[in-house]
């Protein structure tokens, strides 16, 4: 999944360079809910509910759902802990600083509970869902004593009542059963952390690459696709909130197969039915295993002007015999054979990947390896990792974790430092040139310009000029970058179909 930026920002942006594990909403950053109105009925009627979400893009689609099931059983959203009546942590296990930055917050809310004992007011329960609760139960309820409720990613359904029973006995309430059929396919998500303009639709949950440093299929199991019914009917609904840019996801997105009507449905045909949703909709997709990464997909890029000429393809390292230890089941070789033909398929695709520094027994001239990739395919951005050994992954059971942390840190700086050269030289590329943004915002750092993004995922500023809105399309004229941001000029309002006739 993307992370957000972390360097050299003017602006919210898709960044150049980043150390932060794979988030959206950032292992610093997490997203709250908005105040709105419960249900009128329903065990959780007169209740509050308060959500912080951190790590991926996934877990920000999951606490939608949670929004969802939550306000139909009369739940209301809080705009604070100190407001609700329950706290809710949905959690990235994929970094041990993310573990570490959830595990301060819940030690907060425990304090919050303790004070409102003393104070006789009423009581706070805290849950934990996600990743980080199917994982670390026993240590967060017995050990640590920090929470009330845990929820894994596949039984959001079942937490109005374990909420109800925790409340009701004054004991932990568990549910972290893996589902292989569950996908919330039903649900429509509560999207209550949005700009109204771009939207996350998860495609699949789960995973079965079993990547050698990857906790992902232990916390949240097998792959499995949603009907292509539904993913449509939710994109077809988005269009007709006004909904400019949709993103779908899923851990190893473009695996998905959806067998079911007697046609198996693909990635690639997936994307081709959406992008024919709405001449007005941009799609984009994350996160794609090289693997899986079909000519068929490449050429729906090519053949169809709503899907963004952008993809986002970990690599993870640069040297082939660290890539057969990390369970890849590529080479370098053949990594840089599907850039070339990603690149002649689709003119002036962008590209980002991640890539970890220090994994186990990594050498010199491993090292070394990752440097000569990044040159050779010299990615528009990249997300980068020191590696942090995951309890229960292969890595951890058959390597030693032996490169030194001195070590590592270095080489993570000498890849941060080549790709911030490379970002830099990807912007200036676009100085001089008409790009067309969606616009997502009023820029952060000033009311008075605006913030979207190119076709090619790139973040622009500019000017608040032509009535423009958050939704809108423009016409903008680069004059300047920096290597996370564009800077530019509005010339005209548009429409994507006028824009990529």
């Amino acid at each position: 999944m993307q992370p957000i930026a972390t360097l050299d920002l003017l602006d919210d942006a898709t960044p150049p360079v980043s150390s932060a594990p794979d988030a959206a909403a950032g292992p610093d950053r997490p997203r709250t809910l908005a105040p709105r109105a419960g249900g009128a009925s329903g065990p959780g009627a007169g209740r509050s509910v308060y959500i912080e979400t951190y790590g991926c893009q996934m877990n920000v689609a999951d606490s939608e759902l949670v929004a969802s099931i939550l306000g139909a059983e009369g739940y209301a959203l809080a705009a604070s802990e100190h407001e609700a009546d329950v706290v809710l942590v949905n959690t990235c296990a994929i970094r041990e600083k993310a573990e570490d930055r959830v595990r301060g917050r819940l030690t907060g809310f425990r304090t919050e509970k303790q004070r409102r004992a003393a104070d006789g007011r009423p009581d706070l329960t805290i849950g934990v869902l996600g990743c980080m609760a199917e994982r670390l139960r026993a240590k967060l309820l017995d050990q640590e004593k920090l929470v009330d409720v845990v929820v894994g990613p596949d039984a959001y359904r079942d937490l109005p009542r374990l909420l109800t029973a925790s409340r009701a006995t004054g004991q932990a309430a568990v549910n972290v059963q893996l589902s292989r059929e569950e996908t919330y396919a039903d649900l429509a998500p509560v999207r209550y952390d949005t700009n109204g303009v771009s939207a996350f639709v998860s495609i699949m949950r789960g995973c079965d690459n079993m990547c050698a440093f990857c906790v992902v299929p232990f916390t949240r199991g097998r792959e499995r696709s949603r009907p292509v019914t539904s993913i449509l009917a939710e994109c077809a609904q988005l269009v007709d909130a006004g909904y400019k840019e949709v993103t779908v996801l899923g851990q190893n997105v473009n695996s998905y197969r959806d067998a079911a009507g007697g046609h198996s449905v693909d990635f690639a045909e997936l994307l081709f039915r959406i992008s024919h949703l709405s001449p007005e909709l941009r799609i984009r997709y994350s996160t794609s295993h090289p693997k899986d990464c079909s000519d068929d997909l490449l050429h729906v890029h090519a053949e169809r002007p709503t899907v963004c000429n952008f993809i986002h393809l970990p690599v993870q390292h640069g040297d082939t015999g660290v890539l057969a230890r990390m369970r890849r089941t590529y080479t370098r070789d053949e990594y840089l054979a599907l850039i070339e033909r990603a690149r002649a398929i689709v003119p002036g695709l962008a590209l980002s990947t991640d890539l970890i520094a220090g994994f186990c027994g990594e050498t010199d001239d491993e090292h070394a390896a990752t440097i000569s990739l990044m040159e050779a395919v010299r990615y528009d951005h990249a997300f980068t990792f020191a590696y942090s050994e995951r309890p229960d992954t292969y890595a951890a059971r058959k390597y030693a974790d032996d490169v030194p942390e001195a070590i590592k840190k270095a080489r993570l700086n000498e890849i941060i430092a080549l790709q911030k050269q490379h970002s830099l030289a990807s912007a200036e590329r676009f100085v001089g040139r008409r790009e067309t943004v969606l616009v997502e915002g009023t820029s952060k750092r000033s009311e008075e310009r605006l913030r979207g993004r190119t076709d090619s995922n790139h973040m622009v500023v500019f000017d608040r000029a032509l009535g423009l809105a958050p939704g809108d399309y423009a016409t903008v004229d680069v004059t300047g970058c920096t290597s996370a941001t564009l800077l530019g000029t509005a010339v005209s309002r548009t429409t994507l179909a006028e824009a990529t006739a």
